[in-house]
């Protein structure tokens, strides 16, 4: 008995603790902060297999770890979070103050932009770039 306990826990000390799915505000900060750090592979990392992009009529399907590496890479500039909220389920609303991101050239630094993010078991399912909410930035 004493056997089957302690291998027992060599096996749950070898795996590590299991994996606490974070919460939507925590992937969103996540994946703004890697972008920040033009880190493609980190914010590639949070999307979930089959995830879906949508800017405008343009709509992508991110199938594999590398396309969402590759999708993360083509976004232009970095965002500084300026208002964040929880719509409704796993549906957050990033507001950002758009920048330059190394390697990158930003097209509208210091305008505000939008993305809501569907966020299942800590990986996001689905990026939508819409309206920014209005808001006062300092």
């Amino acid at each position: 008995m004493i056997a089957v306990a302690a291998a027992t826990l060599a096996v749950s000390v070898a795996a590590g603790p299991a994996a606490t799915p974070r919460t939507p505000f925590q992937v969103v900060r996540a994946w703004s902060k890697a972008l920040n750090a033009s880190n493609d592979r980190a914010a590639g990392a949070l999307f979930a297999r089959r995830a879906l992009t949508i800017q405008g009529s343009v709509v992508v399907r991110l199938n594999t770890a590398k396309s969402a590496v590759l999708w993360n890479s083509e976004l232009p500039c970095s965002g500084r979070i300026v208002r964040l909220r929880f719509l409704e389920d796993n549906l957050v609303k990033a507001t950002f103050v758009l920048g330059e991101r190394k390697g990158h050239h930003c097209d509208g630094p210091g305008q505000l932009a939008a993305a809501q993010f569907t966020v299942v078991n800590g990986k996001i399912t689905r990026w939508e770039q819409v309206a920014p909410d209005l808001v006062h930035v300092a």
